[in-house]
């Protein structure tokens, strides 16, 4: 389980690269948020990292989640990255600051009315699977405008960014086409105007590629194993955050 001397330690390899890539592209350090996804590691550690002053956290499902939420939850800024079915919602909603798995508009209509009921506004990012992976989630590049001018309509909720996973790969420079690919999707959709807000956030980059992601424009980067590691018997799925 990690400690806090290697928490430390790797947190500072995390910034050093993190600085060097926003340095590389003419970013300034304080436009990337490093999110710590917590969903393989425990409670204990969880709490490491957020008492360390390591503000986002992100999980996936929230049946793995909750007993870190009800205790930690204060501390912090909570993330739901996971795929979303439409009747976990009520799950979600009220609970995670920000939803980075909006990639469908039946999820859309389930949040909208639960956060109406609700009387709440959701944060959102509209996942898309630029890759074209079948084992990733996220609509098509070619649906996202018309996603964008259906969710114009439900007011209950926020577009604050888009999000997508690249390819696991040896070699992470192979992933920044597909980063770029989502830069220039969100900069077309703020040139259209189509949302009340422009859209500025960019969720991408995961332990084994967040470099390149920082380097095409990142806001959040999702780090899981290079940051906090994996407790022993976490679940696996392929994940390389």
């Amino acid at each position: 389980m990690l400690d806090r001397q290697q928490f430390e330690q790797q947190l500072a390899q995390v910034e050093a690269r993190v600085t060097s890539a926003c340095t590389r592209s003419g970013r300034s350090r304080e436009e990337v948020q490093v999110m710590a996804v917590t969903k393989y590691v425990s409670l204990e550690t969880t709490r490491l990292v957020l008492e360390q002053g390591h503000a986002h956290i992100g999980e996936s499902r929230w049946q793995d989640a909750s007993q870190k939420w009800e205790q930690l939850h204060q501390l912090g800024t909570w993330h739901f990255i996971g795929h979303l079915q439409s009747n976990k919602v009520k799950d979600v909603l009220g609970r995670f600051d920000y939803i980075h798995s909006l990639d469908r508009l039946s999820l859309a209509k389930a949040i909208h009315k639960k956060a109406t009921q609700d009387q709440q506004r959701v944060k959102c990012f509209l996942q898309v699977n630029v890759s074209g992976e079948a084992s990733k989630h996220g609509m098509e590049p070619e649906q996202l405008i018309s996603m964008a001018e259906s969710v114009r309509e439900m007011p209950s909720i926020e577009i604050v960014g888009l999000m997508t996973m690249a390819p696991y790969t040896e070699h992470p420079e192979e992933t920044r086409p597909v980063f770029r690919a989502l830069r220039q999707l969100r900069d077309e959709l703020n040139q259209r105007s189509i949302l009340p807000n422009p859209v500025q956030h960019l969720s991408m980059g995961m332990s084994n590629d967040f470099d390149i992601a920082v380097e095409e424009g990142a806001t959040f980067i999702r780090l899981g194993s290079v940051l906090v590691g994996k407790d022993e018997g976490g679940e696996t799925n392929g994940s390389h955050e």
